[in-house]
């Protein structure tokens, strides 16, 4: 994202972290877009300092949506995914 870096495994974990807390009840659901993971204990440690910027939503937002289908991250059609030539 941007200048930004991360693992594969990393955003994964981020966007079922997203997926969990995305849902208050089965009737309502929250956009992710304003949900922020940085007070969650499971985040992954090389986040830390996007949950300092004040986009940090729409960072993890963006993160979240390249892994949505994480079969074709790993086939690399998704130009964000590392490794991909």
């Amino acid at each position: 994202d941007g200048d930004w870096k991360f693992s594969l495994e990393s955003v994964k974990k981020l966007k079922a972290l997203m997926d969990e807390n995305s849902r208050v009840n089965p009737r309502m659901v929250v956009s992710k877009a304003g949900y922020s993971p940085c007070d969650d204990k499971d985040l992954p440690e090389e986040f830390q300092p996007v949950c300092k910027r004040e986009d940090a939503p729409a960072i993890f937002e963006r993160l979240s949506l390249a892994v949505g289908e994480a079969y074709l991250c790993e086939i690399c059609a998704n130009a964000a995914c590392a490794g991909c030539f």
